[in-house]
């Protein structure tokens, strides 16, 4: 296993935007993340990851400046963690999370956030509920954050 980003790796600009659209992307959505994706290899946020198994794609990440949540004042934020599903309940997703943990300290970030429904998953890599927030679409997410 290993794990490439758009900044390490801009030659897989495409696998990785083809990869985040075919996951998390609905027709509406999927140039919000063409559009990130192509315009994220400067220094700093955001960066996009994918896990590798040999060539296969198995898994996703994205550290970034905001998730569509009302807590504007909070940054940077794991977003879409992905795993393929016959890769599960290996701790694959640890991989990601640290890789994403490891950058956004290196960025000189001393804390990180999440927002998810997935109540019981993050708590057991160290993140703590935060707060609730609410995202554009009218919905609401539980936000989590981890010192790093």
């Amino acid at each position: 296993m290993h794990i490439i980003s758009i900044k390490t790796h801009p030659e897989y600009e495409k696998k990785i935007i083809n990869y985040f659209k075919k996951v998390w992307s609905t027709e509406a959505s999927e140039k919000v993340y063409e559009d990130a994706i192509k315009n994220s290899k400067h220094e700093g946020l955001p960066n996009w990851y994918l896990l590798l198994n040999d060539k296969e794609v198995i898994g996703c990440v994205g550290l970034i400046t905001n998730d569509f949540i009302s807590r504007m004042d909070l940054y940077p934020w794991l977003a879409a963690l992905y795993i393929e599903p016959n890769y599960r309940g290996s701790n694959y997703s640890a991989l990601l999370i640290d890789q994403v943990k490891k950058d956004a300290k290196a960025y000189g970030y001393q804390e990180l956030y999440l927002c998810t429904e997935h109540q019981g998953y993050y708590e057991k890599y160290g993140f703590k509920y935060l707060a609730h927030g609410y995202h554009p679409w009218g919905e609401s997410s539980k936000i989590y954050k981890i010192i790093l």
